[in-house]
């Protein structure tokens, strides 16, 4: 039946239930449904809500035994196309796609958090009808967990819209900070501004009013200042906040030089007898490297700013790469993640009035 809501069915205190939008991304069932797979193999208090096409979900759910177990079909033969417009899906979908349902999920409980490899914008889109924005945030952004040389980073926004003013990019240090809590385990956050340069007279205007901000205020934040590309990598500092633009454009290029690298490696080692023999040698080495460079394991943006959690994977990732981002929406889950982001912009807001109130002069 569609357009149904989708009540508590599979939640419980002891159980994580993710609801999946099975008809998403480029392939669809096919690949979700093993991506879910991978992860109830791996975590036995993770549960499934499957919403799509019935017809292709269920002799796909068949060949896992412990995925069936654990997970429950919701119907329905609507979904959104990768190429439709967030308007678009957002008329036609309502109350009905595979996406909404997923999200709605979330929405009344059914579900702890919804993954999704379908289309961005109509993600968002919805995701923001649906559960609305958290009071102090004026946009939601997408931050990613970054692999850096020293463990992990928080990254946003990384693509959800193109732009940011100096008060957005305020709220985004705030919730990549939250996040960084969260998931890293970091009791204090350092927290940088993406800049074309780390000295204070460089990059965009609202760059460097955002970067007084932070400085200035009393935010409950540790600001390290500006960092540079090359930081992410680094792990200069544990977030990293930007534009969706700019944002995007450097996870794209880290993903690509990944495969870049890959791909050179593997044709040295391939070149002559000696760098054969040099490679069989070194494969375990070489194993942990192409572990640790993999993008797929790395795959899943979080839209930061909502009441609850939305994840969304990449569209053209692969059954690995689904499954770490049902990971990313597990653990956050189990971190209490949406309630700690609310509290922590909570605090922030009462901080800024307060901050307003102090400087505004008193009547006469």
């Amino acid at each position: 039946r569609h357009g149904a809501s989708i009540g508590k069915t599979l939640t419980t205190k002891k159980h994580l239930t993710i609801a999946l939008d099975a008809m998403g991304g480029d392939t669809g069932p096919e690949v979700v449904i093993p991506g879910a797979a991978l992860c109830a193999e791996r975590r036995p208090d993770i549960r499934f809500l499957l919403v799509g096409d019935r017809s292709r979900i269920a002799p796909l759910v068949e060949r896992y035994p412990k995925l069936k177990q654990r997970a429950e079909i919701h119907h329905t033969e609507v979904f959104v196309t990768m190429d439709a417009k967030p308007s678009q899906a957002l008329r036609q979908g309502r109350g009905k796609s595979s996406m909404w349902l997923a999200i709605d999920a979330v929405r009344t409980g059914a579900a702890d958090a919804a993954v999704s490899a379908g289309n961005t914008g109509a993600l968002m889109a919805m995701a923001r009808f649906v559960l609305k924005t958290l009071p102090g945030i004026s946009r939601p952004a997408i931050a990613a967990m970054w692999p850096t040389m020293r463990s992990e980073s928080v990254v946003l926004d990384v693509g959800a819209t193109i732009g940011a003013d100096a008060a957005q990019l305020v709220e985004f240090a705030v919730m990549g900070e939250a996040m960084a809590r969260a998931l890293m385990g970091v009791e204090k956050p350092t927290v940088g501004l993406l800049n074309v340069g780390v000295e204070e007279i460089k990059g965009q205007e609202q760059v460097k009013e955002a970067g007084r901000i932070l400085r200035d205020s009393k935010l409950p934040i540790e600001y390290a200042g500006f960092v540079e590309g090359d930081d992410i990598g680094k792990g200069t500092v544990d977030v990293v906040v930007t534009e969706g633009f700019t944002g995007n454009i450097a996870l794209k290029a880290a993903e690509g030089t990944a495969k870049q690298l890959s791909t050179y490696l593997r044709l040295c080692l391939q070149r002559t007898l000696l760098s054969k023999v040099g490679a069989f040698l070194a494969q375990g080495a070489f194993r942990a490297l192409k572990d640790r460079m993999d993008p797929r394991k790395h795959n899943g943006g979080v839209f930061l700013g909502l009441n609850k959690t939305v994840v969304k994977s990449h569209g053209g990732a692969d059954a690995t790469g689904v499954a770490a981002a049902i990971a990313l929406g597990y653990r956050l889950a189990s971190s209490g993640f949406s309630d700690k982001l609310a509290a922590r912009v909570a605090s922030a807001v009462a901080v800024a009035q307060d901050a307003q109130h102090e400087a505004t002069p008193e009547p006469d």
